[in-house]
Order: C-alpha cells, then sequence, then structure tokens
C-alpha cells in the first residue's frame, strides 16, 4: 500500500513537473499563445472619433439638400482624425522628404539591408548650400533664367512621389486572378500648384499671397491649398509610410494607414456628436451670444473681414466641436475619399458606407467628381452646414480646398476610449 502510495505521488510530481515546463493547451480550447497585451498609439495631432450611429444628411428645413442629401441612418466605425486641417508646414515636411529622397538617389545614396537589398539611407542630411553638392543635383533645378525670379530654385515640377498600392476593389471582382495584377504603380507630383490664389481670381491682386503663401513660415500653420485629390492621396501613404518605418525598427506592428475620409466618415466626425444639428458648434445660428462669427467664411454680403480672416486662418483658429476637431466649418474646404453621385444616399450601405471609384486618365470629366466638405473662407453659410455636398473635379487645385487624414480605429466594436 505504501509502494502503490509513492508511486502516485511520484507520477504527480511528474505531471506537474511537466506543466511547469513548455506551454502547451493541455488538450483544451485555449486561444492562440501568441496574444499580447497591447495598446496601439495614438497618432500625434489626432483626435478620436468614436464608433456610432446618427442621421445623415439634411434636416427639412433644407428644401434644396433633401434632393441631394436625404436624411438616413448610417453606422459608422471610430477612427482617429487629425484635429486640424494639414498645415503648410507639415504638408512641407512631405514635399522636402520627396525632394530629399530624389537627391540621394542621383547621388548613389544607398545602404545595405541584412538580406543583401538596398534602400535609400534617408539619415544623411542634403546640405543644400554646399556648391558642389549643387553642380552635382544640376538636374533638379531651374537656372536664374529660367527660373523667373533671377535666382536658381529647385524645379517643383520634378519633385515626383511614387508609390504602389494594392487595388482591393478590383482584385474582389477577380479573386481567381493571381494578387500581382493588381498592384498599382502612381506618380503624383508634390508640390501645391501655389499659383491658384492668381488664377482664380480674375482682376484680383493676389501676387503677394501667391509668392510667400507654402513657403514662408508666416504661414506654417495655415491650411495648405492648392492640392488635388491625387496629392492628398499621395500624402497620406508617404504618412503612412513614415509611420510604419519608424515602428518597423522597433519591430512592432503598423495597425492601419492613413487616408481620406469617406464623405459619411467626415459628416460623423464634424456632428461632434450632435445628431441633426446643422454645424459642428449646433446651431440655428453662426455666431455666439456676443455675436462673433463662429467660422472662417464669406458673412453678410461678402464682408469677407467680418469673421476675423480674410482668406485662411491658421488651422487652430475658432472653438473646436465636442470631438476636438476644429475647422469642420470653413476656412478650407476638405477633400473626402467619396466619388460624387447626386442619387448616392439611395444606393449605399447604411454600416461603414463608402462610395469609391479608382478614377482613370482615360474616364470622362463627370467620373472625376470628389465630395469636398466643409465650406472654406470664400463660401455663404449655406455649404457651412455639416450636410451640404460639394464636389470638385480629382485633378484640380483650388485656394479654398485643403484636406486633413483619418486613421481607422484598431478596435471598431468599442465606442469610446475608456472601454479599451
Amino acid at each position: 500500500m505504501k509502494k502503490t502510495s509513492l508511486r502516485a505521488s511520484a507520477l504527480a510530481l511528474l505531471v506537474i513537473a511537466a506543466s511547469c515546463g513548455k506551454p502547451g493547451s493541455g488538450g483544451q480550447l485555449v486561444g492562440d499563445q501568441t496574444t499580447l497585451n497591447y495598446k496601439a498609439p495614438v497618432p500625434l495631432g489626432t483626435v478620436y472619433v468614436p464608433s456610432g450611429q446618427y442621421k445623415m444628411g439634411a434636416s427639412d428645413e433644407d428644401v434644396r439638400g433633401r434632393n441631394d442629401a436625404t436624411l438616413h441612418n448610417v453606422q459608422v466605425v471610430g477612427f482617429y482624425m487629425d484635429a486640424t486641417e494639414i498645415s503648410n508646414a507639415e504638408y512641407r515636411q512631405f514635399t522636402n522628404w520627396v525632394r530629399d529622397s530624389i537627391a540621394h538617389t542621383i547621388l548613389g545614396d544607398f545602404k545595405d539591408n541584412p538580406d543583401g537589398t538596398q534602400r535609400l539611407d534617408m539619415s544623411k542630411r542634403i546640405n543644400w548650400k554646399d556648391p558642389d553638392l549643387q553642380d552635382q543635383l544640376a538636374a533638379m533645378y531651374l537656372t536664374a533664367e529660367q527660373s523667373g525670379w533671377g535666382r536658381k530654385e529647385i524645379d517643383a515640377s520634378k519633385l515626383i512621389y511614387s508609390y504602389k498600392y494594392f487595388d482591393f476593389e478590383e482584385a474582389n471582382r477577380h479573386p481567381d486572378q493571381p494578387p500581382a495584377n493588381y498592384v498599382r504603380t502612381i506618380n503624383v507630383k508634390s508640390y501645391p500648384d501655389t499659383s491658384v490664389w492668381v488664377r482664380q481670381f480674375s482682376y484680383s491682386f493676389n501676387e503677394p499671397i501667391a509668392r510667400q503663401y507654402f513657403w514662408f513660415t508666416g504661414f506654417n500653420k495655415y491650411p495648405v491649398v492648392g492640392v488635388n485629390w491625387y496629392q492628398c492621396n499621395a500624402f497620406c501613404n508617404w504618412r503612412t509610410q513614415l509611420w510604419a518605418s519608424d515602428r518597423e525598427k522597433y519591430h512592432q506592428y503598423t495597425e492601419s494607414r492613413f487616408r481620406l475620409p469617406s464623405e459619411q466618415e467626415w459628416e460623423w466626425a464634424a456632428r461632434g456628436g450632435r445628431n441633426q444639428s446643422p454645424y459642428p458648434w449646433g446651431g440655428p445660428y453662426i455666431v455666439n451670444k456676443k455675436g462673433c462669427y463662429l467660422a472662417n467664411f464669406k458673412p453678410q454680403r461678402g464682408n469677407y473681414a467680418a469673421d476675423g480672416g480674410l482668406y485662411t486662418v491658421p488651422v487652430d483658429k475658432y472653438y473646436p466641436n465636442d470631438y476636438g476637431l476644429y475647422n469642420m466649418s470653413g476656412n478650407v474646404s476638405e477633400w473626402t475619399a467619396s466619388a460624387y453621385n447626386g442619387g448616392a444616399y439611395q444606393q449605399i450601405m447604411d454600416l461603414n458606407p463608402s462610395l469609391s471609384y479608382n478614377v482613370q486618365a482615360s474616364d470622362p470629366t463627370w467620373m472625376k467628381r470628389k465630395v469636398v466638405r466643409g465650406g472654406s473662407w470664400r463660401d455663404v453659410a449655406y455649404y457651412l452646414q455639416v450636410s451640404t455636398r460639394d464636389y470638385e473635379f480629382a485633378d484640380t487645385a483650388k485656394a479654398y480646398i485643403g484636406f486633413r487624414c483619418i486613421y481607422t480605429e484598431v478596435a471598431p466594436a468599442l465606442t469610446n476610449r475608456e472601454g479599451r
């Protein structure tokens, strides 16, 4: 009896010892053991817009809008959104990166990866004042005679950003084809069109602002303008690569990508949790109780300066909405990812809806329409309403259209940050 008891005790000790060794399921359904206690980082300058449901479209008072934006329920997955419109300083970081990457390519500044492949060594600084480097990079410059300014300048037309993306839409239509067939290459001129300040306003002296607006540091916090829809998407791709490359250094996972919001996401964010309110701050008035205007637009009978801004104003001016988003109405209109269709609201899904279309150069003009939202410094109050829809052609740039990015939340089922 004693031997049997000892043998049983020894067997029990072996089982316990085995359980303290390599982890195992013990024959039980315990889930994948690679699960980590992980919290995704918050992209700098963004605020969280929670998942939720709202009534999208024009209110009953908006007779014109009801034909184009009928009232219906929409449910949206949460995301991070830039608290402000993309500023000149932020966009200039992009164009400077493109300029330097082209220079590094010309100079042959490559470094070896561990797998033997090569990549640009962007850690090396380009000294653009070095005369020797200027000679080596002569192909990037306009001569003093060519520039029109009497001095040698970087040729902005050569600042091309090239990137690849996977066309999910086409790939899903043809699941029998190899994925490599749907990798697209895009080449985009990154520099904004600063001439919009002159070309779009006939018999108006706007040359000073056209000369200074993008590069002068006094305009650093003003919204970038003169960017078309393709340039905004290129910026989003670059920002994603910038974010991902830094995280890869520390072997960290990249949860999502930066992109333009759909018009449904934009309206949900602009409302700030106020269902059926005409403006981000509520409504129905565009002034506060002190008589101060709440946005930068064209008030009264065209008195541009009455609201405190003759043209654009810094991206953090006026009060934010309840989500912490600035200038969702006024200052500059904003590009969205959505294709414009007058009857879109009768066709789209009510769960995270999106109407997208990858524009081809050969497409007719009407197919190049993209939704812009929010109204601008040159618009009357009607365009400031969060439900008002407008459009512009994807390949055009205006002095009153900018953009901001969103980054889809990694835990879409949660409705608030505390619930993570």
